[in-house]
């Protein structure tokens, strides 16, 4: 059931994104080669707790850490440990925060130092694929039009589109309706109505989209060892243009 939200929940919620934006900007802020992932995991949920906030992800569906953070060819949920990040690698940061009752939901990809060319061309597409997708989040669209926006422009730059996990609605819980697909026929889907807040969350392969799922129940890879990138924002559905609640635009 997708449940629509108050001027006053929307309130609520942009400032569980606020404090989603800085948890954001302070993993940014630490990735540089030779620092380990627990190091930027340590810093990110210390951030959160000095906000007055929860760290959402930590203990969900029993999650250990406060921040999902993926290398390389890990798509998404890397759990944080002392592996060390290399110079060249990219590094994906998925982090959110609760707050009086409300969550915040982002990610983005970021290179510690000196990345080559073809990766740094994946993760500016990849986040070109989430504003793609937040431009066909207006009212009267459907679902599809957010995923058709999202799988025709990466498909169409040669890169391919994970279709196992997808964005989602978002509001009291992490996780709730609709599924935000990032593939799939426009024109179809639930209708998109003011008052629905949802995560968009492009997850783009450079090679094919096929991924598995590591040993530690989490870390999803993909099966080609293409590189992966992976852009979030979580945003209000409106009677105009769609509000971004995680706006991340400034500060990174």
């Amino acid at each position: 059931m997708v449940i629509l939200k108050t001027t006053r929940d929307l309130e609520k919620m942009k400032k569980a994104g606020e404090i989603s934006v800085g948890a954001l900007k302070t993993a940014k802020d630490a990735i540089k080669p030779g620092v380990t992932t627990a190091q930027i995991n340590r810093k990110v949920h210390e951030y959160i707790l000095s906000r007055g906030a929860k760290p959402l992800f930590l203990g969900y569906r029993d999650f250990p850490a406060s921040v999902c953070i993926s290398i390389n060819e890990e798509v998404i949920h890397g759990i944080p440990s002392d592996r060390t990040v290399k110079d060249g690698d990219i590094v994906s940061i998925d982090v959110g925060a609760e707050f009086e009752g409300y969550c915040g939901d982002n990610a983005a990809t970021f290179a510690a130092g000196d990345a080559d060319e073809e990766t740094l061309r994946l993760m500016r597409l990849t986040r070109e694929c989430l504003f793609r997708g937040i431009s066909a989040a207006k009212k009267g669209n459907r679902i599809g039009d957010i995923s058709f926006a999202v799988q025709s422009l990466a498909e169409d730059n040669g890169c391919s589109v994970v279709r196992e996990f997808t964005g989602h609605g978002v509001g009291r819980k992490l996780h709730e309706d609709p599924s935000v697909p990032n593939f799939g026929p426009a024109g179809r889907g639930p209708r998109l109505i003011p008052g629905m807040t949802i995560a968009i969350e492009p997850m783009i392969n450079a090679g094919k989209s096929a991924i598995e799922i590591l040993g530690d129940g989490w870390t999803v890879t993909t099966k080609d060892g293409s590189y992966s990138a992976h852009f979030e924002m979580t945003i209000a559905i409106t009677e105009k243009e769609p509000v971004i609640l995680t706006d991340w635009r400034e500060v990174i």
